[in-house]
């Protein structure tokens, strides 16, 4: 993997300015690996390194499939009895019961 080293101006030089442009650092490279992603279906071993290092992938970012959606409507009406209409309606009742 390559190694990048940015100096940062003195009055950037603070734990949180370093933190944000490191963030920004990741969304970068992580919307370049969605990009190519999504052009070639693959990922290089370069990228899956990076991806694991921040526990992400770039499926992650893809919309998710109306059938995936049905299937777990399904699910959750067999075993709860209840309907979900959607993805985060049901993530946020799993989160409601922690």
């Amino acid at each position: 993997m390559t190694e990048l080293t940015i100096k940062l101006p003195k009055e950037l030089q603070t734990k949180a300015a370093s933190q944000l442009l490191g963030k920004a650092l990741i969304e970068m490279i992580k919307q370049d690996i969605s990009k190519r992603y999504k052009e070639t279906g693959e990922v290089t071993d370069e990228d899956w390194e990076f991806c694991e290092h921040i526990d992400w992938h770039p499926v992650d970012e893809l919309p998710q499939k109306p059938e995936h959606i049905e299937e777990l409507k399904r699910r959750m009406k067999e075993e709860t009895g209840k309907v979900y209409h959607s993805t985060d309606e049901f993530f946020n009742d799993l989160d409601a019961k922690k």
